[in-house]
C-alpha cells in the first residue's frame, strides 16, 4: 500500500446554531454579523464575575434531533464543563462545553453516517455530538504568523456551537468534502443554521499519514479550503516521511492565500485543559418522552 493510500482523516465540525434568536448562554442576538465590533456583547458572554449562565432549551432540541438524524445515542443525563486555557479568543480563560467522564457523557455518542463516494457507499463513525460556546473572532492583519498585532471582536462569543466529532474513517480529502456537504444538508434539513452564512459551519481536520503523528489543522472555513488544506497536509508529511525526517504531533493553521500549513503549537493534551464541572449549571436530564417528543417535530431527511 503507498503512503497516499495510508491516510486517516477525522474531523471536529463546529456548527453554529444560527437559526436561534440568541446566544447558547445568554439573551444576547445570535445575528451578530455586520455588527460593529464588541457591541453585541454582555457580561455573561464576556464572562464577568457573578455573572450565570442559562442554557438555551433550543440548542438542546437541535442536538438531539442532529443525534437522531445521525443514528446516535441521546443520553439522558449531560453536564457542561470548563474547558480551562488561556488565550485571547476567551475573555474569561475558560469555554463552557461538554465533557465525556464517570457519570456524565456529552448530549449525544456513537452513530454514523452514510456517504456515496463514485459508486460506493461509505460509513462513517461518529464519536460524539455536544454543545459548547463559540470563542470571539480574531483579525488579522495579513498573514497570521506576519501579522504585528491581532484585533479581538466578541460579537461572536458566546453563540451555540454544535460539535460533531468523527471517527477517523474518512481516507481522502474528497471523502471529508463530502461528509461535510451531506452534513450541512441534514442540519438545514432540521433548521439548525443556514449554512450560507460566514462562519455557519468549520472545521478542525486531524490527519495522519502510515499511523505517524496525528496533525490537526484547525478552522478551516469552507468545504472547498478543507479539501484543498487536507491535500496540502498531506503531500506535506508524505514529503517529511521520504526524507527520513519525524512528522510532529502538532496543531497547524490553514493560509488560504498562500494555501500552505503553518504550524502555530505542540497539539495539548486533554489533560491540559484541566476540565472540571461548571457549577453554574446544573446538569441536564434528558427523558425518553421528551426525546419522542423532538423526533415527533422532525422533519424529512435529506436521504428520504
Amino acid at each position: 500500500m503507498s503512503l497516499e493510500e495510508n491516510v486517516l482523516i477525522g474531523l471536529e465540525v463546529h456548527c453554529q446554531l444560527t437559526n436561534l434568536k440568541t446566544k447558547l448562554f445568554c439573551g444576547c442576538s445570535s445575528d451578530y454579523r455586520g455588527k460593529e465590533p464588541n457591541s453585541n456583547v454582555c457580561v455573561i458572554c464576556l464572562g464577568h464575575p457573578g455573572s450565570l449562565p442559562k442554557p438555551n432549551r433550543g440548542a438542546v432540541e437541535y442536538a438531539i434531533m442532529t443525534g437522531l438524524a445521525l443514528n446516535s445515542t441521546i443520553n439522558s443525563k449531560t453536564s457542561f464543563y470548563r474547558k480551562n486555557y488561556f488565550y485571547v479568543d476567551m475573555s474569561k480563560n475558560f469555554q463552557i462545553s461538554m465533557y465525556e467522564t464517570n457519570g456524565s457523557a456529552a448530549i449525544c455518542t456513537g452513530g454514523y453516517l452514510d456517504i456515496n463516494v463514485g459508486a460506493k457507499k461509505k460509513r462513517v463513525r461518529i464519536t460524539r455530538i455536544q454543545l459548547e460556546e463559540d470563542p470571539a473572532k480574531l483579525v488579522h492583519i495579513g498573514p497570521i504568523d506576519l501579522s504585528p498585532y491581532t484585533l479581538v471582536d466578541y460579537n461572536r462569543a458566546g453563540m451555540a456551537l454544535l460539535e460533531v466529532v468523527t471517527e477517523p474513517d474518512l481516507a481522502s480529502p474528497r471523502e471529508a468534502r463530502i461528509f461535510l456537504q451531506k452534513l450541512r444538508s441534514i442540519l438545514e434539513h432540521i433548521g439548525a443554521l443556514d449554512g450560507g452564512l460566514e462562519g455557519a459551519m468549520r472545521c478542525d481536520a486531524n490527519v495522519s499519514v502510515e499511523g505517524r503523528a496525528r496533525v490537526e489543522i484547525k478552522n478551516i472555513s469552507s468545504f472547498k479550503e478543507v479539501e484543498r488544506a487536507l491535500s496540502y497536509e498531506i503531500s506535506r508529511q508524505i514529503s517529511q516521511i521520504k526524507k527520513g525526517e519525524r512528522v510532529v504531533r502538532e496543531t497547524r493553521h490553514w493560509d488560504e492565500i498562500r494555501k500552505v500549513t503553518i504550524s502555530l503549537r505542540e497539539k495539548e493534551e486533554e489533560y491540559d485543559y484541566r476540565y472540571f464541572p461548571e457549577p453554574d449549571i446544573v446538569p441536564l436530564h434528558i427523558t425518553p418522552e421528551y426525546v419522542k417528543e423532538i423526533r415527533s417535530r422532525m422533519p424529512e431527511l435529506p436521504d428520504a
